[in-house]
């Protein structure tokens, strides 16, 4: 085959399928299904059977919580501040590795 291997018979869990399907509400089916590795036909029959109340969790851990706004701005922000300060050790260890290059030449 080319880049693409096929995967047959492979099973996921209910909580990940729930999780699947609350990614692909906040950022499309098809961008989900891409950035998890899986087909997007898999994504889109766990949708419809969200959307029929057929795909349940095994315990209920991962059946999605309501949150007040507050608390997802909260988290938003908390993740913004998280975000800046790893793109700021990413730029100190790109800064570093350059150095250290030219230092063994």
């Amino acid at each position: 085959m080319g880049k693409k291997d096929l995967v047959l018979n492979r099973q996921y869990t209910d909580e990940f399928k729930i999780e699947a399907v609350r990614l692909s509400e906040s950022i499309g089916a098809s961008q989900a299904a891409k950035r998890l590795g899986i087909p997007d036909s898999s994504l889109w029959n766990w949708i419809r059977l969200s959307r029929a109340g057929r795909l349940k969790a095994a315990d209920g851990s991962a059946v999605p919580l309501k949150r007040s706004l507050t608390e997802l701005e909260a988290d938003n922000r908390r993740l913004r501040r998280e975000l800046a300060s790893t793109k700021l050790d990413l730029e100190i260890v790109k800064k570093a590795a350059a150095y250290f290059a030219k230092e063994s030449r």
